[in-house]
């Protein structure tokens, strides 16, 4: 197995590294409850998506105020 015949630098290792940041999730307000949600999903809270109940929830989630 080929090795490397000098150490690579920190900054080189950091520049390689740069795209690999992680980011927090992107978050929408529902249209129905204000509640955060993630785009393009079915809001957790009320269940609805697109303006119309998709998911039926038995026992709604406390909003955090």
């Amino acid at each position: 197995m080929a090795l490397p015949k000098r150490k690579y630098a920190k900054s080189r290792q950091g520049k390689r590294r740069s795209h690999l940041a992680l980011s927090i999730p992107k978050l929408v307000d529902c249209p129905q409850c204000h509640t955060p949600k993630l785009p393009h999903h079915v809001c957790p809270t009320c269940g609805t998506y697109a303006g119309r109940e998709v998911v039926e929830i038995k026992a709604p989630k406390k909003t955090p105020s």
